[in-house]
């Protein structure tokens, strides 16, 4: 076997979406920070993203995990999150996965019934809590960043579908929350919510996307990160303790997992309208069924915005070990998209 790159991962998924962990064959990237190492990462070493997130490797749905050793001493591990659309600076899933992989390879020190592990990500620390029983991780539960309601009740214009009520927030990345229900040009989507409806969701949610970003662009007022990059539609029904929704992601996918980050995200929106109070249960279900549960443990503030801190609980499943190999004649060294 001939080969220019042999890098060593983990398969696993999070309540549905598929996430791949490299652990081996990738060295420790330039920077002092994680955010400086996700800088560098994106203007020098962007092919090996697409080697492993786009195909023939990859799919358009699949997300990822760079371990790398941590840029501050309270950190065990450093993480890069990837998919096939960049570099995030946070992703709740990831970090799940990221964490149940650790415990079940032994690649940190596992202890029960709980394993604490401390992760460098660049928007941040990110403790994990592992729950243990006979050395299998059965659930993790995060403690995210602190999120906040950036702007509520906003409304945009929607080539193709009129007039959009959303509330834009922030929970490690940027979210549009839209209700399925309701009339086009009303506030609402007008698309059913079924299971058959998930491409007119996608499209409606990269319309809604470029328009957010056109005409009410949210910017992080402490880190500068921008752009919303992520659309929830809401169920009918959906309350301030049980939600269900579909999530579409950038530049135009259905999420496989319920949305660690968007789950937090809306966690902020109801606390900021007084519905959802500090340890207090959320269930955020996904169109398939699955779900995350998520609690707000602190009251914060980002910049001038009052803001919270949230606890995100969910599963993980190892699904495989792979090693994946570059053969000097591939056509398709950076792999390719559709």
């Amino acid at each position: 076997m001939r080969t220019n790159r042999l890098i060593q991962t983990v398969e696993s998924h999070t309540e549905g979406l598929p996430v791949r962990v490299v652990t081996g064959g990738v060295g420790a990237f330039p920077g002092a920070t994680m955010a400086e190492r996700r800088d560098w990462f994106i203007a020098n070493s962007d092919d090996l993203r697409t080697f492993l997130m786009c195909e023939p490797r990859g799919n358009g749905w699949l997300s990822g995990a760079i371990l790398q050793p941590p840029t501050r001493s309270d950190a065990d591990w450093g993480v890069l999150f990837i998919e096939v659309t960049g570099v995030l600076p946070m992703c709740g899933a990831g970090t799940i996965a990221v964490a149940t992989v650790l415990v079940e390879t032994g690649m940190v020190r596992v202890e029960e019934p709980v394993t604490r592990i401390r992760l460098d990500t660049p928007i941040g620390l990110i403790v994990a809590e592992v729950a243990v029983r006979d050395g299998r991780a059965e659930s993790v539960t995060i403690v995210n960043v602190p999120s906040y309601a950036h702007a509520l009740d906003q409304s945009v214009d929607v080539p193709g579908y009129g007039s959009i009520g959303c509330d834009i927030a922030f929970g490690g990345n940027y979210y549009a929350f839209v209700e399925a229900g309701g009339e086009p040009g009303s506030g609402g989507i007008g698309i059913p919510f079924d299971r058959d409806r998930g491409e007119d969701f996608t499209r409606a949610g990269r319309a809604i996307m470029a328009a957010v970003n056109e005409q009410i662009e949210p910017v992080h007022p402490v880190s500068g990160f921008r752009g919303c990059e992520h659309v929830v539609f809401l169920a009918p029904g959906s309350t301030e303790s049980h939600a269900r929704h579909i999530l579409i992601n950038h530049p135009g996918w259905v999420d496989r997992s319920p949305g660690g980050t968007g789950t937090s995200a809306l966690m902020a929106v109801h606390h900021a309208r007084g519905d959802l109070g500090l340890n207090m249960d959320f269930v955020n279900e996904f169109f398939i069924g699955t779900s995350f549960t998520g609690r707000l443990v602190e009251e914060t503030s980002v910049g001038e915005h009052t803001a919270v801190v949230p606890t995100i609980t969910g599963r993980s499943w190892l699904t495989g070990a792979a090693q994946y190999t570059l053969d000097p004649t591939d056509p398709f060294p950076a792999g390719f998209t559709i």
